[in-house]
Formats: C-alpha cells, structure tokens, sequence
C-alpha cells in the first residue's frame, strides 16, 4: 500500500468495484489514527455501501507500516471533542453493516483500532502484525460494544488479560486467541483478500447476507426465531436457490442475482 505526502488528503477512502467495497485508512504519518472527522466520513461510507444492493463485501485496508492506532486521543482534549463513545458507536456500524466485512491487518493495530478490526467477519494478518489495549493505562473506561465483541470474539480470559494487563502481543499470540483468522507472509496479504473477497462475493446474497445478520445477533444473545425462520422460507423461494441447485447439479458456478 502507498503513502501519503504532504498534499495528500488523509480522511479514509472509500473505492466500490462490483461487489467489493474498500475503505482505505491513511493516514500513516500517524499510524492511521482516527478523528472525530474521520470517523463521521467512515459513517458516511457504511452508509453508501449499505445502501447499494449489489455489494456484497466491505474491505478495510490501510497505508504504511500500521492498521490502525485507534482514536486520536488528542483531540479529546478540546471541550467540543465527542467521547470515546463516538468511536464505539462507528465501530458498531461497521458490525452492523450490511456485506460481509474483511480487514487486512497490514501491521500494527492498537486501542479502539483493534475493536475495529474484531467487529470485521474475517480478519486477515501478517506475521509482523503486533496490538494492544492500553484503555486502563491510558485511564480511559471502555465503550460497551467494544467490550462486548472482546469477549464473543476472543472469551473473557483473552479480554482481561489485553484489558487488564495493556500487554503487548505478537501476530503468533493473535492467531492463537483468534484475533486474526489467517495469517500471511506481507506479500501475500492483499492476494489473500482478493481470494478471499471474491469468494464470498460469488455466494447467494439472500442466504449470505441474511445469515451474516443473525450470526452477529446471536454472538450478542439476540435470537430472532421469527425472522430467521422466515428468512429460511424466503431463499427457498428464490431463483438463485432454483439455481444454486442447477449449478450443483451441473458442476458450474452459480450465477446469482439477489433475487
């Protein structure tokens, strides 16, 4: 991934081709922090691509040697400045959002950009990548969504000890606590993402989507029997569930249209 210089804007950068989404953070002069601006500009993109049907994958990627340093804590220090609250509220969009979600953890990831990358459905990391939490040694309480994908995405023990300890760990100890899914030489992360990407990008979007929606749910305690149900009858009625059977039948790959 590139640089910025200085003529470069550095609020993070949204690209849609087909299917996939990207937002780009950078920002890496330093270490792609996030301000209050640039949290109200990644809203706005979730936005977008909630909006466009046709997306079915949202990518998170960044410039220079780290992901992302979490919220740029010296803004806090204006009077006008939002809480740390106003991260965890962006970061629990990015939960929400509608397409299946991948970071590509390039680096360095620390504080509210680790919760970033736990809200993600699939986080992919490099060898070098490092984090940690330094909420508690910063003095700073931790918004309730963050905490509660530390504990559904890592378990309670992982949570307390990066909570509690502010411990430094490495990309070994991240893979191992399921912090990162898979991880790659640096060389090969963005080849990965595209694998990855465009795999999912070829699934149904009814059945996709739907059970992307109810997993996250359920992870919380939220079992909505009703609507799963009801979203269960719905893809059997389909005509991409008409032809995902053809395509099975006929050893092909199926042509979706979300319809």
């Amino acid at each position: 991934m590139s640089t910025t210089t200085p003529n470069e804007p550095t609020t993070p950068d949204l690209t849609i081709d087909g299917r996939i989404a990207t937002i780009r953070l950078r920002n890496p002069a330093y270490a792609n922090r996030l301000s209050p601006a640039d949290l109200d500009v990644i809203k706005e993109h979730i936005h977008t691509v909630n909006q466009q049907e046709q997306i079915l994958v949202l990518r998170f990627i960044a410039d220079g040697k780290y992901f992302c340093s979490g919220y740029d804590i010296s803004s806090m220090a204006a009077d006008s400045a939002p809480s740390a609250t106003y991260f965890g509220d962006t970061v629990d969009l990015i939960e929400r959002a509608r397409p299946v979600t991948i970071v590509a953890i390039n680096g360095g990831v620390y504080g509210g950009g680790t919760d970033l990358c736990l809200a993600c459905d699939f986080r992919l990391g490099v060898h070098t990548a490092n984090m940690f939490m330094p909420a508690a040694k910063l003095g700073l309480h931790f918004y309730p969504g963050g905490m509660v994908r530390y504990i559904t995405r890592l378990g309670l023990n992982h949570a307390k000890k990066l909570f509690l300890t502010a411990q430094k760990i490495e990309a070994e100890e991240m893979l191992k606590m399921g912090f990162i899914d898979e991880m790659l030489e640096p060389e090969h992360l963005y080849v990965r993402l595209d694998e990855l990407s465009a795999q999912i990008a070829g699934m149904a979007p009814i059945a996709l989507l739907g059970i992307k929606k109810h997993l996250n749910l359920i992870a919380r305690g939220v079992v909505e029997e009703q609507a799963i149900r009801d979203a269960v009858v719905a893809s059997e009625k389909s005509s991409d569930m008409k032809e995902g059977a053809l395509a099975w039948k006929e050893k092909r790959a199926a042509r979706f249209t979300g319809k």
